[in-house]
């Protein structure tokens, strides 16, 4: 599976499992891709109001920030400060599974 493809992935899993509709993410994923949409979310500075959705419904497994720090294949597209700035604001947020 490429980014790009894992990015549309938690599109359909936001939609399918928790009932929200990403509208502004699919926009910018095919406008922008996967990486520069990823790097846009997790360089804002404030969460992106489907961040916050996705938390108001306790799915923060559904976040760009989470699915870049799952799975470490992704971890080398992302800078270091990148990386720590996904993790810092999924534990703001309370994540359960980060470490």
């Amino acid at each position: 599976m490429t980014f790009d493809q894992a990015m549309f992935s938690i599109y359909e899993r936001a939609k399918k499992e928790a009932g929200y509709n990403a509208s502004i993410f699919l926009r910018m994923l095919s406008d922008n891709g996967g990486i520069q949409t990823a790097r846009t979310l997790i360089n804002a500075s404030k969460p992106s109001d489907g961040y916050t959705a996705l938390y108001e419904k306790g799915r923060l497994d559904l976040t760009v920030e989470a699915m870049v720090l799952e799975n470490p294949i992704w971890h080398e597209l992302f800078t270091p400060d990148e990386l720590k700035r996904a993790k810092t604001r999924l534990r703001q947020y309370g994540c359960k599974f980060c470490t």
